[in-house]
């Protein structure tokens, strides 16, 4: 099992450390205020290539291997959570589904503007009725002709407002239940989408998320995405990808909070010395650096497996489940080491703080995650 990375990854990754540093972290507080990223920001990520991390070269992507796309998502995770998971949801549920399932035609149309950014990627599966309990679609795809024609609502769906293109899970045979629903290609200018209002949330700012109202929406029958009828296996499958890009970001962000804190504590002078001196403190920088370098070796190890073609549905969602819990702990501790400024929304603690509590639920909620680790392990001691 090697985890180590080549050099031109190397150097990739040394460029995304940079960029974080001295141009997105300035402007963080901007990002939280006006809960949009600035253009400026988005076009650099561009330029690096960062839209095109799962996407292969031969439609102009980086073609990043598990491993390699969770060095790089460790490095977007150490700033604002909002700008991450704008990149993270179009290299991860955005567009692997048209990289694994799509033909070639859809693979030429779609991946090299999505790899350029010029394009960007959204997945919508969730519905009012239709959270935890994915199967429970209510939004239906009605052949007519050469086109399905779709009718239903999504909601949360992040990158709604900004995406050009929609991974769309609709029921196409109601008799079957998750056996009847198939995955469509939906652009954003086809007749009968609509977008809805952005999301007032607690966190995530520079994420935005909407609505989706599909009235007597038209999709043209080749933009089916995989097999008929199998839309919510691949849901999952592009789920269980995603959950060990998205544990890698929960890491990079729990390594920037030990860093915080760390320097922190060096720097606070209470009773006449730094607080690090204070065995409590550090207790809690012992416990962090512990729990960080345990799901660093969970999140590198599933990366490998998955790209040794192994069956990872349980780990992926042991890595998910860990990583949004370590996060959270992590998150907790420092606000407690840093007091009260941990607890002012002009210091960045605060925000990772709220930041972290919607890995808890997004792309799976944590009583998923061990609903999906206890139905694995059923099926391995049943063999």
């Amino acid at each position: 099992m090697d985890f180590r990375l080549d050099e031109d990854l190397l150097d990739l990754k040394k460029i995304v450390k940079k960029f974080i540093y001295d141009e997105v972290e300035p402007v963080a507080q901007e990002i939280e205020e006006k809960d949009e990223v600035p253009e400026k920001i988005l076009q650099q990520s561009r330029d690096m290539g960062l839209f095109g991390l799962s996407i292969p070269e031969a439609y102009g992507g980086l073609g990043l291997n598990m491993v390699e796309k969770c060095a790089i998502f460790e490095e977007l995770g150490k700033t604002v959570n909002g700008y991450t998971t704008l990149i993270g949801a179009h290299t991860g549920i955005g567009t692997v589904g048209i990289v694994e399932l799509g033909n070639e035609e859809q693979k030429q149309k779609y991946l090299p503007k999505m790899a350029s950014g010029e394009w960007i990627g959204a997945f919508a599966l969730t519905e009012p009725n239709a959270g935890s309990h994915a199967s429970n679609l209510k939004t239906i795809a009605v052949k007519n002709g050469e086109k399905y024609i779709l009718n239903g609502t999504k909601h949360y769906i992040t990158n709604g407002n900004v995406a050009d293109v929609f991974t769309v899970m609709a029921v196409t045979d109601s008799n079957k239940g998750a056996k009847g629903i198939t995955s469509f290609i939906v652009e954003k200018n086809f007749p009968g989408l609509k977008i809805g209002a952005v999301e007032k949330k607690m966190g995530l700012h520079g994420s935005q998320s909407v609505e989706l109202f599909f009235e007597d929406c038209e999709v043209p029958e080749e933009n089916v995405l995989g097999e008929y009828n199998r839309g919510y296996v691949n849901a999952l499958k592009i789920l269980a990808n995603g959950r060990t890009g998205l544990a890698a970001r929960n890491l990079g962000s729990s390594v920037r909070l030990l860093e915080h804190s760390v320097c922190f504590s060096m720097e606070r002078i209470q009773f006449d010395k730094p607080i690090f001196e204070q065995q409590i403190i550090q207790h809690y920088l012992a416990q962090m650096d512990m729990e960080i370098e345990a799901l660093k070796s969970l999140v590198y190890r599933v990366a490998w497996m998955t790209d040794q073609g192994e069956n990872v549905i349980k780990h992926a969602s042991m890595t998910k489940l860990y990583g949004s819990e370590v996060f959270n702990r992590v998150a907790d501790l420092a606000v407690q080491i840093h007091g009260g400024i941990g607890y002012v929304a002009e210091y960045p603690i605060e925000r990772y703080y709220r930041d972290a509590r919607i890995t808890k639920i997004y792309e799976g909620t944590s009583e998923i995650q061990k609903n999906i680790i206890a139905a694995q392990i059923k099926k391995e001691y049943q063999k």
